[in-house]
């Protein structure tokens, strides 16, 4: 029998191997002495001194943390917002999942094809439909299928209007916690229950020829549109791109153009957020149908009464898989609050910001994932009020890479070298090593999150967030890749 002594020895050590264990961080390991130093010499230099960097790195392969830098701080994330909502739509909704849009019809067709009634466009939430990025979404094709079903219903007259139904999402096309310098353009369009033409328009303008002079409108796309535009735009240095804010509401139809575009240049294009998206739709149909010699006798408005009306067609997106790969490859904000959007419709059955963040929170709790430090206001990542930490972010893509989804959500990611918002990056990423990320960025933000297969063919996955910087986002990306280049040479 062992002593009193020798037992207590025993138990002093125990105790302080128990110590130690209790103070390692989650994502903690040996052997990271040169990320580490490379980590804080980011911190250290110039452009990052006074910013906030947080690092995680995770080994799915082996199930264990490997590195950790401030990583349990709460941090604007920006786009990288745009992992959750994709990831958890493909959990909730399928990678096969298809929006849908229905086609109605009030009223009576009586013998003579006059169908004295409405038609209603009803909207589900689709962000492609009429998108000018697929031949089969473009607006043209987009009416003509729907001129078709009409006629194939018989219908070869309207004494009645083109009606709109975006009551399956909230009227709050935009988040209240946006930025009024953004909502006015493309990228800050927001989501509706009928989205069109992915809710913008082009504007063309033509620059001086004279710096300082002002730039005129040219035309706008879609034909037909209505807009009423103040324009102080004027002209900037040759090749000095696209420097053109546009303000106003979703729900007005009055835009204000300030900023520069290119000396001498005709027919600049620039995008922005299209006014009254569902009205827009209506009314671009009924003038297509009179043009194809459907008549149509009133003017486009809102119907919200068509419960007793009759479908005439159920119009589908493209899959899910499609919709969320060119969300992340191109980080387009209107998909992601869409499906955001739509993820609160399928729990709670009301497609709003809250319900969609409810439904992505309620996900992380039932995997298990402490979401302590998180909070989510929009899923697209433009409001400046979501929080993440890379600790966070790390446990998730840890859970997803061990989830069916896996396959599918990852190769909507963009390949470091090749593809989307990446294709750019780390140019001297070795060839036997892969890395896939969603990127994130706006003024002050920015950050990385995704997986890495080294060399040895190990999954990791990491995050990394930089806040409240003041250097051009070149430079910061710059530093940022020197983090990344760290980990996917890491032995």
């Amino acid at each position: 029998m062992r002593s009193h002594t020798a037992i207590f020895r025993l138990f002093q050590a125990a105790l302080l191997v128990l110590i130690v264990n209790l103070q390692i961080p989650f994502c903690s390991a040996q052997n990271t002495s040169k990320l580490d130093q490379t980590v804080r010499d980011v911190q250290n230099s110039s452009q990052l001194s006074h910013a906030t960097l947080s690092v995680c790195v995770y080994n799915v392969t082996k199930d264990k943390s490997v590195y950790s830098y401030e990583a349990q701080r709460s941090l604007v994330p920006a786009s990288m917002m745009k992992i959750l909502t994709t990831a958890v739509g493909f959990e909730r909704l399928g990678s096969t999942f298809r929006f849908k849009t229905v086609l109605k019809h009030t009223g009576k067709i009586d013998r003579n094809g006059v169908l004295h009634g409405d038609i209603v466009i009803v909207g589900g939430g689709d962000p492609i439909l009429g998108s000018y990025r697929y031949k089969q979404t473009t607006p043209d094709s987009l009416f003509t299928s729907w001129m078709k079903a009409l006629k194939n219903n018989g219908i070869r007259s309207i004494d009645g209007r083109i009606c709109y139904d975006a009551s399956f999402f909230d009227d709050k096309q935009h988040n209240d916690s946006w930025q009024w310098g953004d909502i006015g353009n493309y990228y800050g369009c927001g989501a509706s229950g009928l989205n069109f033409h992915e809710n913008m328009f082009f504007v063309y303008f033509n620059g001086g020829q004279k710096v300082g002079q002002a730039a005129t409108v040219d035309h706008t796309s879609p034909n037909g549109i209505k807009v009423h535009a103040q324009n102080f735009v004027t002209t900037g240095p040759a090749n000095s791109g696209d420097n053109v804010i546009i303000y106003g509401d979703a729900t007005s139809s009055i835009r204000i153009y300030d900023g520069t575009v290119p000396l001498g240049k005709r027919n600049f294009s620039v995008r922005g957020a299209l006014p009254n998206p569902a009205e827009s739709c209506a009314s671009l149909f009924t003038a297509f149908l009179k043009t194809n010699g459907i008549n149509v006798s009133g003017t486009p408005t809102q119907n919200l009464r068509h419960a007793d009306g009759k479908d005439l067609m159920d119009y589908l997106s493209n899959t899910y898989y499609v919709i969320a790969q060119y969300t992340n490859l191109t980080s387009n904000n209107l998909y992601a609050e869409s499906i955001f959007k739509y993820l609160g419709y399928k729990m709670y059955k009301k497609g709003t910001s809250e319900n969609g963040s409810k439904a992505i929170l309620a996900y992380c709790t039932e995997s298990g994932l402490n979401i302590d430090g998180v909070k989510l206001k929009d899923g697209c990542g433009l409001s400046r009020e979501n929080r993440l930490t890379c600790d966070f972010m790390c446990r998730f893509l840890r859970h997803v890479a061990r989830r069916p989804i896996y396959s599918d959500f990852s190769k909507t990611l963009a390949k470091v070298g090749e593809s989307g918002t990446a294709k750019n990056m780390l140019p001297k990423l070795p060839a036997n090593v892969a890395m896939k990320i969603k990127s994130g960025s706006m003024d002050g933000v920015k950050s990385y999150a995704g997986y890495i297969t080294t060399a040895k063919g190990e999954l990791l996955c990491f995050s990394i967030i930089a806040n409240n910087f003041t250097c051009s986002p070149s430079q910061v990306q710059a530093q940022l890749e020197k983090i990344m280049m760290q980990m996917a040479t890491m032995q």
